[in-house]
């Protein structure tokens, strides 16, 4: 993706959030670059060498035990950032970091963002909000996981993916799906022909296209609505 597809209102809102003189500083150590689907972008307990704030590309964080596929616990994308651990002084992220939709992030190497964080006050404070909201994202997906029929799951899964994309269709295998919430793809295959039977969604070979999103965020279940009140507390 060329840098003039991204549209001029895709702004990455942690650092759009930021007093202008700290923002500027932050753009001027970061440079743009092209997030490809399926890059690893940091392993558990492994230096962060480098941090991302996505724009119109987004990463989900996935954990994974022995013998089963990774799990995923949270989407990043344009509202947040990769290596927020940072200001907590701890070099390293909990969880592996992959690419699930491709676009454009602002990057910078850690210790550029040290530097930052130790002159740029509101920097630092905006951060840290961000991992408190984390951490409540990390408690609402775990209860989702335990509790919610597969057919909710999954349409707050994409109402979380159409937040990041910024495009109405994207590419997502049942196979993929399954892994993600950690379901049997069998189940995937019944929740999404659900879906598109009520003319929310379009589903064929692996493309979705979002049909009706009044409709799928009355269909979902209450997370993605108490998911959307921790980062609106974090931007007020």
């Amino acid at each position: 993706m060329s840098e003039s597809s991204v549209a001029p209102a895709v702004v990455n809102l942690l650092l759009a959030s930021l007093p202008t003189e700290e923002a500027e500083r932050v753009f001027g150590c970061c440079e743009r670059v092209d997030l490809a689907f399926g890059d690893i972008l940091c392993e558990p307990d492994q230096p962060l060498l480098h941090v991302y704030f996505p724009l119109t590309g987004f990463v989900s964080r996935v954990t994974a035990l022995a013998g089963h596929p990774a799990l995923e616990m949270g989407l990043v994308g344009n509202e947040g950032m990769l290596g927020a651990t940072l200001s907590l002084g701890v070099n390293g992220a909990p969880m592996r970091t992959v690419v699930q939709g491709a676009g454009l992030a602002l990057k910078m190497t850690a210790s550029q963002l040290r530097r930052e964080l130790s002159c740029c006050p509101c920097l630092r404070q905006t951060l840290n909000r961000y991992l408190f909201v984390l951490l409540a994202q990390l408690a609402q997906i775990a209860a989702c996981t335990h509790f919610h029929e597969i057919e909710p799951r999954l349409v707050c899964w994409l109402l979380m993916t159409h937040d990041r994309a910024h495009v109405d269709h994207f590419h997502l295998t049942h196979a993929f799906l399954a892994d993600m919430l950690g379901v049997r793809r069998s189940g995937i295959s019944i929740a999404a022909g659900a879906l598109q039977q009520r003319g929310l969604i379009r589903y064929s070979r692996g493309e979705i296209r979002i049909l009706d999103r009044q409709g799928l965020e009355a269909a979902s279940c209450e997370c993605y609505a108490a998911l959307l009140q921790d980062y609106s507390q974090l931007f007020a």
